[in-house]
């Protein structure tokens, strides 16, 4: 177009055409605006549903800031890092160490204990020899920390420790939890063959901590120990790897005598005299299994009892209020695959004793026999014990054995520990 003929364009043209523009872009201003409105609350709905998926216990400020407060960052970065987040478990060591804490807590103990005071000073010479000051008994009350629990039940108060943390029955028995609050223990029930004991704590209402899965760990996954270091520290924490499983070991926590211990997880963090009772974390912030005891031969070795071998206790004492579980009655050993090939029998547990009125004396079974499998679980891969301990009372089991040169099968009903055994 000329020169000429652009300045012949009329006015009300030029003026429509500006209308346009500025109307489709406030159409622009509207999608842009209208679709964040739109989409916000799904994303919101979104992040919260992901993050209630956590453990109650994980999800702790540091987590609930990811979802609140405005970030700098794109929005399609900031629902990665969270997403990243929650659905890899990613969660930082001292986030672990900062929530799970809130649900450990230190076993103390109370008690009275004589003592002999002179009252008549520093020995001296009088007029008839040698003079020594009287004596007078008086009775004083102590507290010490003695070991650890952490919290299985928020609703009831319900705490796991070790059986020998309160294997005294002299004496009142109290918790603390990480604010130093006291805790008065109104029961306490002893398991009679793990190393276990439930305590119930009065007004204690912490949350409690989620149990993993013991059969699932592996040799070198980090790991994380909690609890009153040499009955002095508490809630001391250390880190470390999980370096063996399956162990056989004895063992002891420097308060009590040592004692046989089977099938424990092995690791390099430090458990210390105290700690027994208290949890052994996975970076996932789960329990894997309850610390034992300390080798009393080596430096930076402990043991923990599995978390599933706990899970089953505690099933157990929900069901029936007590700690029964079945009992076989035999003590046995274990045929190694070599020895099997060297003596020409079949792998499994030697029976070396059978108890008197127990299920395996009633079924018939015999020092001598070895006992091949239990409804099919075959020997050379389970432990007898372990076997049996997840069975009930009650339960009727298939056992193979070997005898005389052939193998035999029977069948076995499981009963109750024999009072007196």
């Amino acid at each position: 177009m000329s020169e000429k003929n652009q300045k012949n364009v009329p006015n009300s043209t030029k003026k429509s055409s500006y209308w346009w523009l500025i109307g489709l872009l406030l159409i622009g201003v509207l999608i842009i605006f209208g679709g964040g409105v739109v989409a916000r609350p799904a994303i919101e709905s979104e992040l919260n549903r992901q993050a209630s998926a956590l453990p109650e216990f994980l999800q702790t400020e540091t987590l609930r800031s990811w979802l609140e407060e405005p970030k700098s960052d794109s929005n399609q970065e900031f629902s990665s890092k969270l997403s990243e987040l929650l659905q890899q478990d990613e969660v930082s060591i001292p986030d672990i160490v900062e929530a799970a804490s809130d649900s450990v807590v230190t076993v103390s103990i109370k008690s009275q204990r004589r003592r002999l005071d002179s009252t008549g000073g520093i020995l001296n010479f009088g007029p008839f020899g040698l003079q020594i000051p009287q004596q007078e008994e008086r009775v004083e009350e102590i507290q010490q920390d003695i070991g650890t629990g952490f919290i299985v039940d928020s609703g009831e108060g319900v705490v796991v420790t070790n059986r020998h943390v309160v294997s005294s029955r002299d004496g009142e028995y109290l918790v603390f939890d990480n604010e130093n609050n006291e805790y008065a223990v109104t029961r306490i029930y002893r398991d009679p063959t793990n190393d276990l004991a439930i305590l119930q704590v009065e007004g204690l209402r912490k949350s409690a901590l989620p149990l993993g899965d013991s059969d699932q760990i592996r040799v070198g996954e980090s790991v994380i120990a909690i609890g009153t270091a040499l009955g002095e520290f508490r809630n001391t924490v250390t880190t470390g790897v999980i370096s063996g499983l399956g162990r056989g070991i004895t063992a002891g926590d420097g308060f009590s005598m040592s004692e046989e211990l089977e099938n424990v997880i092995q690791t390099d963090a430090a458990i210390n005299p105290g700690n027994s009772g208290g949890p052994l974390l996975g970076l996932d912030g789960r329990v894997v299994g309850v610390n034992v005891a300390v080798s009393q031969s080596a430096n930076n070795i402990g043991f923990a009892l599995p978390i599933n071998v706990v899970k089953s206790v505690l099933e157990n004492f929900n069901t029936t209020g007590q700690f029964e579980r079945p009992f076989l009655g035999v003590s046995y050993r274990m045929i190694t695959e070599r020895a099997a090939l060297m003596n020409e029998v079949p792998q499994g547990a030697l029976i070396d004793e059978v108890v008197s009125g127990s299920s395996a004396e009633v079924a018939g079974l015999q020092v001598g026999d070895i006992v091949v499998s239990i409804n099919g679980k075959k020997m050379k891969d389970e432990q007898l014990a372990e076997v049996v301990n997840a069975l009930k009372i009650g339960d009727k089991v298939t056992i193979a054995y070997w005898r005389d040169g052939e193998v035999q099968t029977i069948e076995v009903e499981l009963k109750v520990r024999p009072e007196g055994v």
